[in-house]
């Protein structure tokens, strides 16, 4: 690891200043830039420690939720107001990594999280997220991980996060703040697919921070479930995870939000089976039927075409549990 300069401001804008120079990254939990600082995937010239902000909030507003991008994942998912109005937050944050790293991590880090593609990693092998031009090791490559949706000649990473696909269910917005003020974006749009420029994660810009998400009210809360599929029990990253939150009532379906993890470069949201279910009993061959409307698109790339029938399985699986007929 190459030697570094540490500040750590203690106002928002100085910050802004800070982060804005060339060769500067911040840090808060440092669960992911640490290693990736420590395997050379990353080497910033300066670390700008942003834990003295005043951005751990987790409270009530006129229209939803709000958490502060520096909540550590381990308080927001034990907080009342988050396990009672959005349990799929609290099961995805609870899926993820160890009970040691949620203690660490934040909201606004798990946001900036890198993929774990083995080849992005491995930085004697070709990857255009790491060193753009380069070439993707994954595609012939060992890609058992990989997308199977939204990817790229250039790029077939995933998205690494649980936490990210259940806000994407959840309509949530990023608040971004800039020297020109705040904006925001709502979380669907925050992280991008890898086009012709797989070396950029996301929306958020190099002067910028990510200050909070707000999560919208909603009728939800008795009908969610997040199923994630993985090697191990603990500590390992989605082969394929599904975020499934249904609004019943009387047997029916009046609105349904479905994301999946694992699957894409970013949280991938499926409207079109979303559409498909409201109006419909909830059933588990209406269920199966919105699993397959989902999957259009999809495409494997050899190690994981096990995906193809893991993904649909999973979708069905997850809303069953929701609706609670299992």
């Amino acid at each position: 690891m190459k030697q570094f300069q540490y500040v750590r401001p203690a106002s928002q804008q100085a910050v802004l200043d800070a982060v804005g120079k060339p060769g500067s990254k911040i840090i808060a939990g440092g669960t992911n830039l640490v290693d990736l600082m420590k395997r050379g995937v990353t080497a910033p010239d300066k670390l700008v420690d942003i834990n003295q902000l005043p951005l751990k909030n987790i409270g009530v507003t006129k229209s939803g939720l709000h958490i502060g991008a520096l909540a550590l994942n381990s308080m927001v998912s034990e907080n009342n107001l988050v396990t009672q109005n959005h349990p799929l937050l609290a099961m995805a944050l609870k899926a993820g990594a160890s009970p040691q790293l949620r203690n660490m991590a934040t909201v606004g880090g798990n946001m900036m999280q890198r993929t774990r593609c083995g080849y992005f990693y491995d930085t004697s092998m070709p990857c255009n997220k790491r060193v753009p031009g380069t070439g993707c090791g994954a595609m012939e490559g060992i890609n058992r991980m990989h997308a199977i949706f939204g990817a790229s000649p250039q790029c077939i990473a995933v998205h690494p996060s649980d936490m990210c696909v259940a806000l994407a269910a959840l309509d949530a917005t990023v608040i971004i703040a800039g020297k020109k003020g705040e904006r925001r974006l709502p979380f669907t749009e925050f992280h991008r697919l890898p086009g012709d420029h797989p070396e950029l994660d996301n929306r958020l810009a190099k002067d910028e921070l990510i200050v909070g998400v707000d999560i919208p009210d909603n009728n939800f809360a008795k009908h969610s479930y997040y199923l994630k599929i993985r090697d191990r029990q603990s500590y390992a990253f989605a082969l394929v995870s599904v975020a499934a939150a249904l609004d019943i009532d009387n047997g029916v379906i009046k609105n349904a939000r479905l994301a999946m993890g694992g699957v894409a470069h970013k949280p991938w949201r499926l409207f079109d089976a979303e559409k498909s279910l409201i109006g419909k009993p909830a059933t588990e061959e209406n269920f199966a039927y919105a699993a397959q409307l989902a999957m259009q698109g999809a495409k494997s790339y050899g190690y994981n075409s096990f995906k193809l029938k893991l993904a649909p399985a999973t979708i069905t699986e997850a809303l069953k549990h929701a609706a609670g007929l299992v």
